[in-house]
């Protein structure tokens, strides 16, 4: 543990060597006086000046290099310089004000601070490392988000599950698939991070304009080109090709996208042996064009298939403690194909009749296919391992305490379409703003369900078991340095009954209905003299669903004080009422029946924060610290193994969940974006009638902390590192079947560190010697160690059963080790 805590110490100092080429000098307005906190950079790069107006930058030499000088309100200025090898060259500049647009400025800028929003840069989602970097995995390092699996884009946000977050793509929302059960199935998600502008993520108490979930809200805006340009980006997981270009005397702006991904890399690294065949496609395209001034038409559209096809073979899993170490060895027949294939169109005009008023008519269509079809048959031996340090067979089967097989079988298909229209208003009067809009949706599903699991210990069909009895749990050994030697062991003793298919489920379902949502906001900025800023935000909205004749009303509000104090501090109070009407996942319940009876759950949210921008070492950093409440009504409880989620589709619960998120970002090292989170949390739910009070929900995980951090050499920018560090406390879970009472383990802590080394070839400002670099917009290369430290982390657990000694042991599922993965991105 000690030798982890150094590494990452050292990881966070930064690279001790001082380069000798630099430019340096003052910044000051026409009267002469010091300008602070100008940022004067090159490239990717910069420094901001000090109270006293002044700067230094340490540089790369060369030829032709464009510095530039920014600041708010201030008209900006830029020059090319050269420079020779350990040349300083001294560099003062002039800043003129903006003229008459200094008070909409700085009104802007306060409006977007007080949402409490948190804004994620795009040069921070470049250069995220993990097997699932992009907009979705950079979110995971922000507070109040946790996830669990490096496999999957999933995350939960304050207790909440994955079906809990809202996700919205230039205002339209996004859905996942509905029917994937692991993160090595689920393929990419819809947002395209390399045609992302904007990414804003609220973990909770957020505005009425956005729909109706319980957890969190990410909101995602694709950017209009300015001109043409071609991306480039290929690692051993797959590639990404962006195209944008404008026309027709810039009024026709095109951003096209095609993915590919494929997961080989993470999978052969799995314990199953297996031929696996990944493929991941994803075509996006996103177009708009000024018909006049006012009018602007766009199309939003994707294509995304993924398929997962696995022909398994042989599984070999060591788990258990020095006092008890065992293997399960598995022998497969059969395979699995996943489908999962989405369309998305979406057709939009903006109107902007006058400056402060702007209205956005759409209409989107969304289908989702899915299949999944699978047949496997698997053959089991789990046997004592020999801890005899002295013996010729140490390590190896001493004694076979149970044999045994299952087969699992499924022909699940379904379809469903989603299409709606839609329109949006916002009106701008001074310090006041109004939002309002209304969706008319129509929903038509077809699911068909056929699923079954048959298992055999001994020559005995195991049958479906009602209840559970546990022997007590053994605690893992550790070793010296207090990490784990191994898996825990779970024991159950499984209670007889009459011989069955230990599951089968059979049911063909069609769903159609009507949804009908409205809401209106009215926010403002009230300046009170010389006490501070009040701003302040009030909504409401409503929800209307024809399947169960359900219109529930959501207002909310929230208040923001920023006093006029030298701290540069903003009070943040927000409350409101967040219900969620069930799509279709929350309307099946485990044997696939549908509730026709199922209603709108119901949280309410309770959120206190403050957000503190300060200076250390005369670099800009801020610190914002939440706390919550939320009280649950009307809860659907569910169960939740790997990523699938499975709902009992009846509101029989109620809960809370009450916790503190802290963050603090900012320029740990000059000119890059970096930060620490830290979350604690519980969240726990009362079934009616189990008799078990209060008992968490399988989402309790107490704490998280994550780092993500940037550097560079100061002698060479060029040469950048960025790390990511996740920890998280384990989940509660138990065997199949058990009932909330009976989920009394939790998984072991997830452990994690991400590091990416990379040198880029080509910079946006310099002009090379070697005239191909010249051909390149920008170009980089990168080395990724995924799972620096060789954590094994677990997902779930499969429990083999021994009838003949009733007990049933849990089996770990590890995620990835150690893996390596090169990088390489070039724009033109």
């Amino acid at each position: 543990m000690r030798l982890v805590l150094a590494a990452i110490s050292l990881l966070f100092v930064s690279f001790s060597s001082f380069g000798q080429t630099q430019i340096f000098g003052h910044v000051t307005d026409p009267a002469g006086r010091p300008i602070d906190g100008v940022r004067v950079g090159v490239g990717d790069y910069y420094t901001l000046s000090n109270d006293s107006g002044y700067y230094e930058l340490d540089l790369v030499h060369g030829k032709r290099l464009l510095v530039y000088f920014i600041n708010f309100g201030y008209e900006p200025d830029t020059l090319y310089i050269g420079l020779e090898k350990n040349e300083k060259k001294e560099i003062n500049r002039v800043l003129f004000l903006i003229p008459n647009i200094l008070d909409e400025v700085s009104l802007v800028d306060k409006k977007g601070r007080f949402d409490g929003q948190i804004q994620v840069g795009v040069k921070s989602i470049e250069s995220f490392v993990g097997p699932n970097s992009g907009v979705e995995g950079i979110i995971k390092t922000l507070p109040g988000v946790s996830s669990y699996s490096e496999l999957s884009s999933q995350y939960s946000v304050r207790g909440g599950n994955f079906d809990e977050n809202l996700v919205y793509v230039n205002g339209i929302e996004v859905y996942r698939p509905f029917l994937v059960r692991n993160g090595q199935q689920e393929g990419m998600s819809f947002i395209n991070s390399s045609m992302v502008s904007n990414v804003r993520f609220s973990a909770g108490g957020f505005e009425a304009r956005y729909g109706d979930k319980m957890a969190s809200v990410l909101d995602i805006t694709y950017r209009k080109p300015t001109g043409f340009g071609l991306s480039v980006e290929g690692s051993l997981l797959g590639g990404n090709l962006v195209y944008e270009d404008r026309m027709a005397k810039d009024r026709l702006s095109i951003l096209l996208g095609a993915r590919y991904r494929t997961n080989q890399l993470l999978l052969g690294s799995l314990d199953t042996e297996a031929d696996f065949l990944p493929r991941f496609t994803d075509v996006q395209a996103y177009i708009a064009y000024d018909l006049t001034d006012e009018w602007e038409l766009n199309f939003l559209g994707n294509y995304s298939r993924n398929l997962y096809q696995v022909i398994p073979e042989s599984r070999s899993t060591d788990f258990g403690t020095i006092q008890e170490s065992l293997r399960l060895n598995v022998f497969f027949d059969g395979r699995e194909d996943y489908d999962f294939t989405t369309r998305f169109a979406a057709f939009g005009a903006n109107y902007r009749p006058r400056k402060d008023l702007r209205l956005t008519f759409q209409s989107s269509v969304f289908q989702t296919t899915e299949q999944e079809y699978f047949d496997v048959i698997g053959a089991y031996r789990l046997g004592e391992l020999n801890t005899n340090l002295g013996s010729d067979q140490f390590g190896e089967i001493s004694f076979t305490r149970s044999i045994g097989a299952f087969q699992n079988y499924a022909r699940n298909y379904l379809d469903a379409i989603v299409a709606n229209v839609s329109h949006r208003g916002i009106l701008e009067q001074g310090k006041v703003t109004w939002r309002w809009g209304a969706k008319l949706q129509v929903e038509d599903i077809l699911d068909r369900y056929k699923e079954w699991e048959r298992i055999d210990s001994a020559g005995f069909n195991v049958p479906n078991g009602s209840g559970f009895n546990y022997d007590s749990l053994i605690v893992t050994a550790v070793d010296g340095a207090g990490n784990p030697v191994a898996g825990d062991v779970y024991t159950s003793i499984l209670e007889e009954d009459e011989l069955q298919l230990f599951e089968s489920f059979a049911s063909r379902i069609s769903v159609n209905s009507i949804r009908a949502t409205a809401y209106v906001e009215r926010s403002a900025l009230i300046p009170i003299d010389s006490a501070g800023d009040l701003f302040y935000n009030v909504g409401l909205r409503s929800h209307y669903w024809s399947f169960n004749n359900q219109n529930v009303i959501s207002p909310r509000a929230s208040l923001s004080y920023k006093p006029a104090w030298e701290s540069d501090m903003v009070f943040r109070v927000s409350a409101g009422f967040y219900y969620q009407p069930p799509f279709y996942r929350e309307m099946r319940n485990l044997e696939g029946g549908l509730n026709e009876e199922i209603r709108a759950q119901r949280s309410i949210h309770l959120v206190l924060g403050n957000d503190y921008q300060l200076r250390i070492w005369n670099r800009p950093f801020k610190m914002v610290t939440e706390v919550y409440y939320k009280d649950f009504a009307s809860l659907i409880p569910y169960d939740m193994d790997n990523v699938r989620i499975r709902y009992r589709a009846v509101n029989n619960a109620r809960g809370y969940a009450t916790g503190l998120d802290y963050r603090i970002n900012g320029e740990f090292v000059p000119g890059i974006e970096s930060w620490a989170s830290l979350s604690l949390m519980t969240i726990r739910e009362d079934i009616e009638g189990d008799g078990a009070g209060f008992l968490p929900r399988p989402t309790d995980q107490r704490l998280n902390f994550k780092i993500f951090f940037q550097d560079y050499l100061p002698n060479d920018p060029s040469f950048r590192v960025s790390l990511t560090l996740a920890y998280g406390t384990g989940l509660p879970f138990g065997p199949p079947q058990a009932t909330a009472a009976e989920r009394v383990f939790r998984l072991p802590d997830y452990r994690r560190v991400d590091i990416g080394f990379s040198k880029v070839l080509k910079s946006e400002s310099r002009e090379y010697d070697w005239k191909f670099l010249n051909n390149f917009r920008s170009l980089w290369v990168g080395l990724e160690v995924f799972n620096l430290l060789d954590i094994t982390n677990t997902i779930s657990y499969l429990w083999v059963k021994d009838i003949s000694t009733a007990r049933e042991y849990a089996v770990p599922n590890y995620l990835t080790p150690r893996l390596l993965n090169l990088k390489l991105v070039a724009k033109i």
